[in-house]
Parts: structure tokens; C-alpha cells; sequence
């Protein structure tokens, strides 16, 4: 819990000092909240590559010294005085997702997730209002919080209640559930909302993260007839064969993803999922797909980086690529869906996750990109 530091409360959090500062754990000073605001006691926060994108410099939002973390779950402390959600009460159990700014037409047509303004949002770390940040150091200095409205790297935190789902059950769960409010969230509904394949179609599925393998699980659910798996790790490749891959390959075997999926599929492959971020896996997913075919782009390319795609093959062939962000869900909504899916078994998200301190969050950066964990949780 926190700190009563004269009239500031206290809590630790891990610090990214500058663009590729490593993270530090600190004791920062929290703002009081505001009006729309809830003050949360966070039990465990999920670590997203998108994390550590943005702790590289990356991402042209934001500034430093940051906190970051945008997979949280918790308790609910505190709540301000303007929250619309009368169903909310201290001692809930929340699942922390993303905001958007509730008025644009992607907005009001019930996909969030597609907000026209959910990067400078949730990466700026603006509290609606005013830039002002909700945490500080020791000596009154700013450090950036509201990260996709939680900044969840942090024992405590001021959290936006646009981002807020009501979870029922006990607080051990979080433990697994925390990572709902975006990989988890963001691979799911990237083919449930967004592609809606029918049985009768194809999906290659270009990186097994915990956004792929999501989206793995939620294509066996919608029962597509061939899902198509591509790493280059191999313990992954053994999870989606459990999670329901009628083919799991590793990539490194062929010279392109194109040339995988085609030894398969020859004529093409309906839908990609692209969750690598990596430009010429996206141009090589483009070249795999088949007539009128469809390339979700989930991953995050960096910043300038361009695709490299035929247009003649493009329009001959009818194929689409789409960016997806938040898999244009709306949290409030989707992800009491996935618990659903999830206590029916067709949404295994248990088997994805270690837990890790905070002092041990390098360890967890480690394993992550190693591949011999899927899905880090920070326990608070």
C-alpha cells in the first residue's frame, strides 16, 4: 500500500528515467484525484511489448520520466466525486483496459478501440483536462502517468475511469485475468470483431505473443478450418498446437512467411494476423494472402517504417490491409465476453503467464523476449 508523506501519498513504482533508461523502482508522490478519476491499489500488472517500445524511445508520444504499464488489475481505493458508474465501490475488483475519447464516430459507433484519438489518448498520458501529470518525485518534479489512463507500474495508482472494468470475482484471479485490458483483449477481438472469418476460411497467425495466441484461440472458437501458426520459437508453436493451430511452423525453415503459408495453402490464406510489427513480415504476410484477402496489422512497426507492397497485386487481387488497434472492442463490453469464454474453456489464458516482483521486472523483459514466457505479470 502507500505512504502518507505530509499531505501526499506515497507509493512505489518502476521509473523509466529517459528514452532507454532501463526500469527503476522508486518512491514517487501521487496527485490527488480528480472528479473522473479512481485511486486504485494494483495487484498485478501484465508486460506488453508495447511497454517496452515505448521505454526505448520508440513511440514519437509521451515524455520522460515515465511510468508505464497499461495491463492492470487491482482494487479500487478511492473514488472521485464525478464518477458515472454508480455501480463501482470501494473494494471492487477492477481489470484496468484503455480510454477513448467517447466523442469521435468510431466512438459513439460502439468501437472504441478505433478512436480516432486513442494514440495521443493513451500514450501521452493527458488527464482529459490539462497535461498535468498524476505523479511527481520527492522534490515536487513531474513524472509522466496516465499511461493508456493507469500507468499500472505502480503499487498505487490514479487511474482514468474510462478504463475501468468491474471484475466479480476473487482477487487471486487477477493474477491471469490483469493482461484482459490489452494483448489478451487485442488478439481476440482483432478476429472476432474485426476480421469475422466464417468456418470455411483460413487465418495464418504471424507471431505467437500473447496478442497471437489470443487470437489463436479466439479462431479456434469461431471453429475456422485451418489456422495457420508462424514463430520462430519453438515452446510456442507447442502451445498453439494445444490452443487448436492445425499447423504450427517454424519460420525459420523457409525463406519468407509467404513461402510457409504457401506450402500449405497454395492458392493463399484468407486472413493474416500480423502481431510482429516487423515490415517485411507484413509485406511478405501481404504477398501469402489469397484473392480478396484481408492483413490485420496488430504489432507495432516503428515510427517512419514503411511498407513495401505491390498495388498492381493489390487491386488485381482484391487484397486489404487494415491497421487494428484495441481490436476496435469496447472493454466494458468485450471483456466480460472473454471471461465468459474463458470459464467455458475456450479462452485458456491461464496457461500463458509467470508472476514476477518488481525488483525482478528485468528478468521478466528477459523471459519475454527469449520466448521461455509468454506473458510477464508483475505482482504488486
Amino acid at each position: 500500500m502507500g505512504d502518507q508523506a505530509g499531505n501526499q501519498l506515497q507509493t512505489e513504482a518502476l521509473v523509466v528515467e529517459k528514452a532507454g533508461a532501463p526500469f527503476v523502482l522508486q518512491i514517487v508522490a501521487l496527485d490527488d484525484i480528480r472528479p473522473h478519476e479512481l485511486l486504485v491499489d494494483i495487484k498485478y500488472a501484465g508486460l506488453c511489448h508495447t511497454d517496452l517500445v515505448v521505454q526505448a524511445g520508440h513511440m514519437p508520444f509521451g515524455s520522460f520520466p515515465t511510468v508505464l504499464g497499461h495491463e492492470g488489475a487491482g482494487v479500487i481505493r478511492s473514488l472521485g466525486s464525478g464518477i458515472e458508474n454508480k455501480d463501482l465501490r470501494v473494494g471492487d475488483r477492477v481489470i484496468l483496459g484503455f480510454c477513448s475519447c467517447l466523442d469521435c464516430p468510431a466512438c459513439k459507433d460502439n468501437r472504441k478501440g478505433a478512436c480516432e484519438s486513442i494514440a495521443p489518448v493513451n500514450f501521452v498520458g493527458s488527464r482529459g483536462e490539462d497535461s498535468a501529470s498524476t505523479l511527481h518525485t520527492s522534490d515536487g518534479a513531474p513524472v509522466r502517468g496516465s499511461f493508456f489512463g493507469q500507468s499500472s507500474f505502480s503499487r498505487l495508482a490514479v487511474v482514468d475511469s474510462r478504463a475501468v472494468v468491474k471484475y466479480s470475482g476473487p482477487v487471486d484471479d487477477l493474477e491471469y485475468l490483469a493482461p484482459l485490458g490489452c494483448g489478451y483483449m487485442t488478439g481476440a477481438a482483432t478476429v472476432m470483431n474485426v476480421l469475422k472469418p466464417n468456418k470455411s476460411h483460413s487465418i495464418a497467425i504471424l507471431g505467437l505473443g500473447a496478442v497471437g495466441l489470443c487470437a489463436l484461440m479466439a479462431a479456434k472458437r469461431e471453429g475456422i478450418e485451418t489456422i495457420v501458426a508462424l514463430d520462430i520459437v519453438e515452446s510456442r508453436l507447442v502451445l498453439a498446437k494445444q490452443f487448436g493451430a492445425t499447423h504450427a511452423i517454424n519460420s525459420k525453415g523457409f525463406d519468407s512467411v509467404e513461402e510457409a503459408i504457401r506450402e500449405i495453402l497454395p492458392r493463399g490464406v484468407n486472413f493474416v494476423v500480423d502481431t510482429t510489427g516487423s515490415t517485411t513480415v507484413i509485406d511478405s504476410g501481404v504477398r501469402a494472402l489469397a484473392h480478396g484477402g484481408t492483413l490485420a496489422i496488430v504489432g507495432t512497426p516503428r515510427p517512419q517504417e514503411t511498407l513495401n507492397t505491390e498495388a498492381l497485386d493489390m487491386l488485381t487481387q482484391c487484397k486489404s490491409i487494415i491497421g487494428v488497434t484495441g481490436g476496435f472492442c469496447n472493454p466494458q463490453e468485450f471483456i466480460p465476453r472473454l471471461l465468459e469464454m474463458f470459464k467455458s474453456g475456450e479462452f485458456p489464458i491461464d496457461k500463458l503467464h509467470k508472476t514476477y516482483r518488481p525488483a525482478d521486472i528485468e528478468t521478466a523483459i528477459d523471459d519475454m523476449k527469449s520466448g521461455r514466457v509468454v506473458k510477464p505479470v508483475i505482482a504488486w
